[in-house]
């Protein structure tokens, strides 16, 4: 019965967690929030220092930094070892300064509340090292990861990472017993055991992890490569903390090493779910570990630490990014974005504080510091985004739309834009392409292109771009309100050319035709026509009666299309839609192959088979 109550007790406990986070994070996400500050207060709810569900959140936050350990598996998966090498200027270069920097300005804030030299500089490099897990959470939830800014903030994340190593090697050299001989030679057997470690496993993952993994595909086990491939990040991990290094960089490197497999996505899916709820996870343990008796006992000197060393890191962020090319608003957005300490800080000042460098009272100091530096982020970031001036965009190299002219002007080169000027380019027909997408305009010329940048839906820029001479405007945008808007100003402006658009749904073509264009397109209708058709084949259906079907659906469409636009609702035409039985909807007679003979019917007659 005692085992059966701790079960119990242990199983309402995991509840809590998820509840409170089910709870907690869909709401802060409702009011623009932001998931981390969610977790962050469920966290702070259900801790010790809340409703008390929890006593140890150490012992969670340490299983749970293994979400962090995953987060960074799955971007070294990402990260090719040539994409990671064109990035070493900003991961040694950029970090280097910005860390340095950073470390010098905080140490002596630190000394200006009154701290000693030592004190003051393990709680200013604590706070140096930012939060991999709740920048890159931000990250993701922006769409940042993979744009050139949210590269240069990964770098330095990855060599931050990286610097935890010296830093507890200073810390030893530190602590009281550290300058004696035993304490030097140990140092110098962890840098060979750290380097032996890391050379190990590159040596495993460039020839071992591969053919274990084919080996297990074959089995065609599912459930076994997941253990495989939580295997290795789990095992790599390990290996690295064994060693003296970081968990995360084990198991980025892990990641990095698998990043060129052909069982890349197989095991980045098969990973994800674990990463998801285990960072989770982590961001609930960071809110239950902030001891609230030590914020009310020290808040003139917690909450002062806060603000200032908050406000001094970014100001030098904000700088070194300056000093280094990015232009204001990028430097500004790392600034805020990476103010706060982070979780690397917790193993630095417990290090500290088991080598008697600082006494228990200033790591409880510290560490709330940064778990409120931490919880502010969010805030910040939402203010900032919400105040922020728009972003401006390198042009260089790129030229702007001015005195051109052409038989035809194309207004958008996506994945759209791209095949639909095919057929233009094979008939040499004479087209401008104009876009508004920097990186999208330089990664086209180098595949012969040239694009020029302008934006469609202003008139300037449409007048020069030649749209005044051109006999045909194309509008090939991805976003429904920026091909309104064009197509707005064309039928008002340019009415003598034949204005063909691409559109993002059905009512969004009736609403182009209400507006007089020569020819819309739903964007997807006919490559999903072709699929189906494709299918049908792959089934053993008679190409001549999915030539057939297709072109019955194609006419079906037209005529529903019609009745759309006579009754002004797109359930006018319901009634034509094939589709599964549902009570009370009318579907149209399943199709069925007509005979091949050649035969006439009168207008009275019906075909046999119906």
């Amino acid at each position: 019965m005692a085992v059966e109550a701790g079960a119990s007790s242990e199983l309402v406990k995991v509840v809590a967690l998820l509840g409170a986070a089910v709870v907690m994070v869909p709401l802060f996400r409702r009011f623009g929030l932001g998931s981390v500050l969610g977790y962050f207060t469920a966290g702070l709810a259900i801790g010790p220092f809340g409703l008390g569900w929890f006593s140890d959140p150490q012992a969670i936050l340490h299983t749970a930094e293994l979400g962090v350990v995953m987060f960074l598996f799955v971007i070294g998966l990402e990260m090719r070892p040539s994409h990671l090498w064109s990035l070493r200027r900003e991961i040694f270069g950029l970090g280097t300064a910005q860390i340095a920097t950073c470390a010098v300005v905080l140490t002596l804030i630190a000394k200006l509340f009154g701290f000693p030299w030592q004190v003051a500089f393990i709680g200013a490099t604590g706070f140096v090292l930012t939060s991999t897990a709740v920048v890159m959470q931000l990250l993701a939830e922006r769409g940042d990861i993979a744009l050139p800014p949210g590269q240069k903030i990964v770098s330095i994340l990855l060599f931050e990472d990286l610097l935890i190593v010296p830093l507890l090697a200073l810390v030893a050299f530190m602590s009281p017993s550290g300058g004696s001989a035993d304490g030097e030679s140990s140092r110098w057997v962890s840098v060979a055991i750290g380097a032996g470690a890391v050379i190990g496993l590159v040596l495993v993952g460039r020839f071992l992890l591969n053919p274990l993994f084919r080996i297990l595909a074959a089995a065609k086990a599912r459930e076994v490569m997941t253990a495989a491939a939580l295997l290795v990040v789990l095992g790599a991990a390990l290996l690295m903390q064994l060693s003296g290094l970081s968990m995360a960089m084990g198991a980025f490197l892990a990641g990095v090493l698998l990043s060129e497999s052909t069982f890349r996505h197989q095991i980045e899916a098969d990973i994800e779910p674990f990463r998801g709820i285990l960072l989770g996870l982590f961001f609930l343990s960071v809110g239950m570990a902030l001891d609230l008796s030590v914020v009310a006992g020290n808040w003139p000197l917690i909450v002062g630490l806060v603000l200032a060393l908050m406000a001094a890191k970014s100001v030098c962020i904000y700088a070194v990014a300056r000093l280094l090319g990015s232009d204001h608003a990028q430097a500004l957005d790392r600034g805020v974005v990476m103010a706060q300490g982070g979780e690397f800080a917790f193993v630095l000042f417990a290090a500290a504080a088991s080598a008697g460098v600082i006494d228990m009272d200033i790591n409880a100091n510290f560490t709330a510091v940064v778990v409120l530096s931490m919880a502010l982020t969010p805030l910040v970031v939402l203010v900032y985004r919400r105040f922020a001036p728009a972003p401006h965009v390198s042009m260089e190299g790129v030229e702007e739309a001015e005195g051109l002219s052409g038989s035809v002007l194309m207004i958008g080169f996506g994945r759209f834009g791209q095949v639909a000027s095919q057929s233009l380019l094979a008939r040499d027909v004479d087209v401008t392409i104009i876009d508004n997408d920097v990186e999208m305009i330089r990664n086209a010329e180098r595949f012969g292109f040239k694009i020029y940048y302008g934006d469609g839906t202003r008139l300037d820029v449409l007048h020069a771009s030649g749209a005044a001479d051109a006999r045909a405007i194309a509008v090939c945008v991805d976003k429904v309100e920026e091909a309104d808007r064009i197509v707005e100003l064309v039928a008002h402006e340019f009415p003598r050319a034949k204005l063909l658009v691409r559109s993002f749904d059905r009512e969004h073509s009736l609403r182009l035709i209400h507006a007089g264009v020569d020819y819309q397109i739903r964007e997807t209708f006919e490559s999903a026509l072709q699929f189906g058709q494709a299918t049908l084949l792959e089934l053993g259906v008679d190409p001549d009666d999915v030539q057939d079907i297709a072109g019955q659906i194609r006419e079906r469409d037209a005529e529903r299309f019609e009745l759309e636009m006579a009754g002004g609702s797109l359930r006018a035409g319901a009634h034509m839609v094939f589709g599964t039985a549902l009570p009370g909807v009318p579907t149209p007679t399943p199709f069925t192959a007509p005979r091949r003979q050649s035969r006439t019917l009168n207008a009275d007659q019906v075909p046999e088979e119906q």
